[in-house]
């Protein structure tokens, strides 16, 4: 598991099985002759969702050798009856009698099933996935060929093809919740001359994101009345000294702040301030996914590695989270603490990007659940879709702490010379800069987040002050 992901998951990857004697093990990268021949070309082009194969014919068929044979000899026969020349008729007994020989001396199966077993459904991104296929016939020995038809977000690295079974590992590329694809494995006769097909779905794989290095944890002016880590303005038993007050009877005598009891020659108390927990929502702008031209960074990818991390942060520090996500069908989850809640958080959100289907974004109201009344709501966004801000506006009328995390997305391509483009572009930072501007002209926080670098340096400016809420 990589070095940054928060923890375990509770399903491990089962041991890689050891090839027999028989098996052709073939690994390296996708571009490899056998792997490539397995995928058949047919391996679903980025940011694109895959299309659903034909499926199998039923029962056995020709196989390539016996097409080729037939074909050569056909060929011969026909060439015999158009020139008339019976010497030609010698060049069709040589196919003829190889396809003979080639037949079976065994019966051929008449049930051919495929079961599979996929290894960590859940993993991380960067992290292998391994699908192992037994097949199991009622005939004599066969060779298994496979074609595989890969989902997006995948890539197969390494095929491992047995005599009745076979091994597939992929590399889980981005975050989402991926069909692995379909498998149709090929069974042929002991001679090569006919095959039967029989079609494998490998089912789903949850890609959890690798979150973004984070460790602050800024909090709003007012905080809920429950025992946490965060030292809150108000009179406490934590141990943040605030101030200095009069003694009172009843009072530890050993909180004796004895500098200033000498100064007022009273005897002055240690003030320390309450310690308690946030609540803070993280909320998702999913209403578009933005790729950079330059880098090729995805918009969506940056948002949720940077909500992860975030999450992660205040997890660690025992305070409740929650999440929203914005665009399509509103999906949130409430508040809660512990470390296994992390994951309840990303699958609650993984469906936004679910084998890279587009769904027609829509806005509805925010329901008073997601966003508990003061809890701190981070919203993530690369400010590239108007409608945000009506759901910004939802967020301040609750008289939450609102901070907006931008997540810049690259600028639009405009070639130079083009005057047209290049005045495109320039409505386009204009109206990223309105965007902005009317984030800070409401008094919500604005910060910039840059894809690679630590969430930390984005956050560090709102320690210098406490986070304020709107009005009602």
């Amino acid at each position: 598991m990589p070095a940054s992901a928060p923890g375990p998951i509770p399903s491990e990857p089962a041991p890689a099985s050891v090839p027999g004697p028989g098996d052709i093990v073939v690994e390296g990268a996708t571009g490899s002759e056998a792997v490539e021949r397995a995928l058949g070309g047919r391996q679903s082009e980025p940011g694109r969702p895959t299309e659903a194969p034909p499926e199998p014919p039923d029962g056995w068929r020709a196989g390539e050798r016996a097409l080729r044979y037939g074909t050569v000899a056909a060929l011969a026969l026909g060439a015999a009856l158009v020139t008339g020349r019976p010497w030609l008729l010698a060049l069709a007994a040589g196919p003829l009698v190889l396809l003979a020989l080639a037949l079976p001396r065994t019966p051929r199966a008449g049930h051919l099933t495929a079961t599979v077993e996929v290894a960590a459904r859940r993993c991380f991104e960067g992290e292998q996935v391994v699908a192992r296929i037994a097949v199991v016939h009622d005939g004599g020995e066969g060779r298994l060929d496979p074609g595989v038809m890969l989902g997006p977000g995948v890539r197969l690295d390494a095929l491992t093809v047995g005599t009745a079974h076979l091994e597939l590992r992929f590399t889980a590329e981005r975050w989402g919740r991926w069909t692995l694809g379909t498998v149709d494995v090929d069974l042929y006769d002991a001679g090569g001359v006919a095959r039967r097909t029989v079609r494998v779905d490998l089912g789903e794989v949850a890609v959890f994101p690798l979150p973004a290095a984070a460790g602050l944890t800024p909090i709003p002016v007012r905080l809920p009345t429950r025992l946490g880590e965060h030292a809150s303005p108000q009179r406490g038993e934590g141990i943040e000294v605030i101030g200095v007050h009069p003694y009172v009877r009843g009072e530890r005598q050993r909180r004796i702040n004895w500098p200033a009891t000498t100064r007022r020659g009273s005897l002055q108390l240690h003030q320390f301030a309450a310690e308690r927990a946030a609540d803070t929502v993280v909320m998702l702008d999913v209403l578009g996914d933005i790729r950079d031209p330059v880098t090729g960074l995805s918009s969506l990818d940056e948002t949720f590695r940077a909500a992860a991390g975030l999450v992660r942060a205040y997890l660690r520090t025992h305070d409740r989270v929650g999440v929203v996500a914005v665009g399509g069908t509103t999906r949130w989850l409430q508040p809660g603490s512990g470390d296994a809640y992390f994951y309840r958080i990303v699958e609650s959100v993984l469906e936004v990007r679910k084998d890279l289907v587009q769904r027609d974004p829509e806005l509805s109201r925010l329901p008073p659940p997601a966003l508990p009344e003061g809890a701190l709501v981070y919203v993530f966004t690369p400010l590239t879709d108007q409608r945000i801000l009506d759901v910004l506006d939802q967020v301040r009328s609750r008289a939450n702490p609102l901070v907006v995390v931008e997540i810049p997305s690259g600028d639009p391509p405009a070639p130079r010379g083009d005057t047209t483009a290049e005045l495109a572009l320039r409505l386009w930072r204009a109206d990223r800069d309105a965007m902005r501007f009317a984030l800070t002209e409401r008094g919500i926080a604005l910060i910039a987040h840059q894809p690679g670098q630590t969430l930390d340096l984005a956050l560090a400016p709102l320690l210098r002050t406490r986070i304020r809420g709107g009005s009602r």
